[in-house]
């Protein structure tokens, strides 16, 4: 039987410094993990589509299998990779992803010996056109996952999302969701999104990655949604962190906002993806924007209170809902 949600991605070796309390140490990671937490919230069996190296620790698979995550879409590939990814917070949550000697010295932590020869990654890749050795390749995906209901992409290169977006769109699936990556969201690239939004059911930028797209054209958001609706994607979301997202129905020009829900602040990675991953749950249960956007509110308000990608799966029974019964009296159309 076809999973009935797919999510794209990449698995990363996470190690976490937040603002305050103990460290997450070498933890299960990375957007994929991130989006499959917010959807399991909600959802059951989701299928995941990644590449991971041999090193990949078969504790995490099998930690995942028990979770009733389908991980055939998980390609091992025949050599060590690095997988490994630094944050640290301080006490304002602004990012640090360098010199983490010195910041573990500085919290007079033991260096962890498992990050021994880190290199932190660019912000952004420099050749946004270069396909990423880890992104799931189109001819890698199972064939149960093209008969999937409904399918998200994380961030990725812009080639491999716009071949992993063709395959799924031309295939059974009815409803696919993307969040861009910040590589490619440029004044460069803004007319080949076109073929990337051509057909996408919900494109799910963040604020700032809104604004860099169309850097010196306009500063109003709404314009920005519309300008990329008439790309020919049903509805864009426009992730704000705490303060919510904007909600463009491109279709009957609907316009709402939705305020962050007021959570207890812990850890916000992976905030973004988890969101992504609740909005996906949320649409194949309403196929209604606004309520889509509610759930994915809901989930990243659960992940922001602890570490983890999975951590919202681990609070109080009914809190999910309780907090998705809240937010709709709280919504403002625009």
């Amino acid at each position: 039987m076809p999973p009935t949600f797919v999510i794209a991605g990449r698995i990363a070796r996470e190690f976490i410094l937040p603002s305050s309390g103990q460290p997450l140490l070498d933890q299960p990671g990375g957007n994929l993990l991130y989006a499959a937490g917010g959807l399991l919230v909600w959802e059951k069996e989701p299928g995941l589509l990644a590449r991971v190296g041999e090193n990949v620790p078969r504790a995490w698979l099998k930690e995942l299998e028990a979770r009733g995550v389908d991980i055939q879409g998980v390609r091992i590939l025949p050599q060590s990779i690095d997988l490994r990814s630094f944050i640290a917070y301080n006490e304002k949550f602004e990012i640090t992803r360098g010199a983490p000697v010195s910041q573990f010295a500085r919290r007079e932590l033991p260096f962890p010996k498992s990050l021994l020869g880190y290199q932190s990654p660019p912000e952004v890749q420099q050749d946004a056109k270069k396909p990423d050795p880890l992104a799931p390749l189109p001819v890698e995906i199972p064939r149960a996952y093209l008969e999937a209901g409904a399918v998200h992409l994380c961030p990725l290169d812009f080639m491999s999302h716009n071949q992993l977006a063709h395959v799924f769109k031309a295939s059974s699936v009815n409803t696919v969701t993307l969040d861009p990556s910040p590589g490619y969201m440029s004044p460069p690239f803004y007319k080949e999104l076109r073929v990337v939004l051509s057909g996408l059911t919900a494109f799910l930028p963040s604020e700032e990655e809104l604004r860099a797209l169309f850097w010196g054209a306009t500063n109003d958001l709404w314009e920005m949604a519309a300008a990329l609706g008439d790309y020919g994607c049903e509805i864009v979301v426009v992730k704000r962190g705490a303060r919510g997202q904007m909600v463009y129905d491109v279709k009957g020009k609907h316009k709402w906002e939705a305020p962050g829900y007021s959570s207890r602040m812990a850890d916000p990675t992976g905030a973004g993806d988890s969101f992504c991953g609740g909005f996906l749950a949320g649409y194949k249960k309403t196929y209604d924007p606004l309520q889509a956007a509610l759930y994915g509110n809901v989930s990243a308000s659960l992940k922001v209170e602890g570490s983890g990608a999975f951590y919202p799966l681990d609070v109080l029974p009914g809190l999910a809902e309780a907090r998705l019964h809240a937010l709709k009296d709280l919504v403002r159309k625009a």
